[in-house]
């Protein structure tokens, strides 16, 4: 089911305040809606809320896809600020654009990659999906830094985290770019990867900025 993004403005701005605020309902006006807004129509048609005496509420079954609906936002943000290193307001705002991409099967893709964050940028909880629950179940930690490798494993590059222009391209130019295979070779005194025919020496704290896939 594909809600527009008004309506899963709504049912966002509902289940926080229902579900991590306390409160029973809302006032469209505190969500920049009118009542007669038809976002409303929307998801009332879905049984997702009631409008009563002009305050809304969150049905039962609302309370999942609202759930859903906060889990992309917070991805969206942990995706902008963390992996795009775009922050601020404007990487609130692009994020408030991105979640509305992030599809079923998608979300499990990003936070796969993210390595299945339990909190957003501005620490309040992602709810887990599926593949967090499988994850956990198998010990499988997905995305881990470099430093997290032992001698001799490879993995798949999946980003790099610095917010040092200087320190991309340096790594960029070894050829540390999502997609490749990259392979550590040693991790004292200095940490010593493979990527394609060859071979660099790096620091840990430069290690740690490196992000592979297992």
């Amino acid at each position: 089911m594909k809600l527009s993004e008004k309506a899963e403005e709504i049912l966002e701005a509902l289940w926080v305040a229902v579900e991590e605020e306390g409160q029973a309902f809302l006032d469209p006006d505190t969500m920049g809606f009118p009542v007669d807004d038809p976002s409303y129509r929307e998801l009332t048609g879905h049984a997702f809320i009631e409008v009563r005496q002009g305050m809304v509420y969150l049905r039962t079954e609302g309370r999942e896809e609202g759930k859903n609906t906060i889990r992309r936002h917070r991805l969206a943000e942990r995706l902008m600020m963390d992996v795009l290193n775009i922050r601020g307001e404007d990487g609130d705002h692009r994020a408030c654009q991105f979640e509305h991409l992030l599809n079923e099967g998608v979300d499990a893709k990003v936070c796969t990659m993210l390595n299945h964050p339990t909190t957003c940028p501005h620490g309040k909880p992602i709810p887990p999906g599926v593949c967090c629950d499988e994850a956990r179940a198998k010990g499988d930690l997905g995305i881990v830094p470099l430093t997290e490798f032992k001698s001799g494993q490879e993995g798949e590059i999946a980003y790099i985290q610095t917010e040092d222009n200087k320190k991309m391209q340096k790594l960029m130019a070894m050829g540390v770019l999502p997609g490749n295979k990259i392979t550590l070779v040693q991790s004292f005194p200095s940490y010593i990867f493979r990527v394609g025919y060859s071979e660099f020496a790096i620091d840990t704290n430069l290690a740690k900025e490196i992000f592979v896939r297992k």
